[in-house]
C-alpha cells in the first residue's frame, strides 16, 4: 500500500454580524519521527452555542478535550473517538451546572481522523464533513437537526429544509444533556491520492455551495482554499461566524507544514467507499 500524505489548513472568522466567535477549529498532523505519528491525523470543528461567552467556552472544551484523550490512546479509532465525545460531552454538561453564566451551553463538532491510509468520523450536530474525489463533492456527515429528522420521515422535502427558518434547530449536540449521542463510524473509509476533506460549521454550508468549495479546493492550495471558502461566505453575508479546514491526501510527503490554530481573518474585497 502506498504511503499517503496529508497536507491541511484550518482557518475561523466571526463573520460580519457577531463580535464574538464561538466556532473552534483545531488539528494535529504527527510527523514522521514524532512518538504519536502512528495514531495520524486529526481535526476538529465545534460550534458552541449558549448566551454570553458560553457557546465559546464549551465548542472549546469539546475541541481540547477530543484532541487530547485521542492522542493519549492507542486503540482502534472508533473506540478511541467514541471515549473522547464522551468525556467531552461529560465536561461541559458539568461546567453547565457548576458555572451560572454557562448554563445551558453546548456545541457541535466533528472530527475527522486520518490513519493507515483510510479516514473516520466522529459528529455530532450541523457542523459537516464532506470529501471532494475525483471533482465530486460527498456530504460524509448527517444533520442532527430538527428539518433534518422532518426530511428522514417524509415530511419536508430537501429543498422546504434549506429554506425552513428552523433549519439549524439541534435535536442533538455536545453538553445539552448528561449523555451525548455522536455518530462514529465504526469502519474506515479507504483513501485514494487527490482526496480532500472539509469540515466546516453552518456559517460556511449554509451560505456556500457545494460546487463553490470544489472549485476551491481542486485550483489551491489547503491554506488558500480555506480563505477563498471564508471569503465567500462573507460574501454571501457572513451571518454567523464561519470555519473551514481543507485536508487533501497525497502520494507524496508535503514536508512540515506548521500548526494553524483557530485565526480570525481581516479578509478584503477500507469498508466505507464512496466512488
Amino acid at each position: 500500500m502506498t504511503p499517503l500524505a496529508v497536507d491541511g489548513a484550518m482557518l475561523s472568522h466571526p463573520g460580519h454580524l457577531r463580535e464574538l466567535n464561538e466556532d473552534v477549529v483545531l488539528y494535529h498532523t504527527a510527523k514522521a519521527g514524532d512518538p504519536l505519528a502512528h495514531l495520524g491525523t486529526l481535526a476538529v470543528v465545534a460550534d458552541g452555542m449558549g448566551g454570553h461567552a458560553a457557546g465559546e467556552v464549551a465548542s472549546q472544551i469539546a475541541a481540547q478535550t477530543i484532541h487530547l484523550l485521542y492522542y493519549r490512546q492507542n486503540r482502534p479509532v472508533p473506540e478511541a473517538l467514541a471515549e473522547a465525545f464522551a468525556a467531552a460531552n461529560t465536561a461541559i454538561y458539568s461546567r453547565s451546572h457548576a458555572d451560572p453564566e454557562c448554563a445551558g451551553m453546548g456545541t457541535t463538532c466533528t472530527a475527522l481522523v486520518i490513519r493507515n491510509c483510510q479516514a473516520w468520523l466522529g459528529h455530532i450536530g450541523d457542523s459537516r464533513a464532506y470529501l471532494v474525489r475525483q471533482g465530486t463533492i460527498h456530504e460524509l456527515s448527517e444533520d442532527h437537526t430538527l428539518v433534518a429528522q422532518l426530511v428522514a420521515e417524509g415530511m419536508l422535502t430537501p429543498e422546504q429544509a434549506r429554506i425552513s427558518p428552523d433549519r439549524n434547530v439541534l435535536v442533538r449536540a455536545l453538553g445539552t444533556s448528561a449523555s451525548a449521542d455522536p455518530s462514529i463510524w465504526n469502519d474506515g473509509m479507504k483513501l485514494m491520492p487527490g482526496d480532500t476533506f472539509v469540515l466546516c460549521s453552518d456559517g460556511l454550508h449554509d451560505l456556500v455551495e457545494g460546487a463553490h468549495i470544489v472549485d476551491a479546493v481542486v485550483h489551491h492550495s489547503p491554506f488558500d482554499a480555506c480563505q477563498a471558502l471564508i471569503q465567500a461566505a462573507l460574501d454571501a453575508g457572513g451571518h454567523d461566524n464561519i470555519s473551514v479546514g481543507v485536508f487533501a491526501v497525497t502520494s507524496e510527503p508535503t514536508g512540515d507544514t506548521p500548526e494553524r490554530p483557530t485565526i480570525e481573518l481581516d479578509l478584503t474585497g477500507c469498508s466505507r467507499n464512496i466512488g
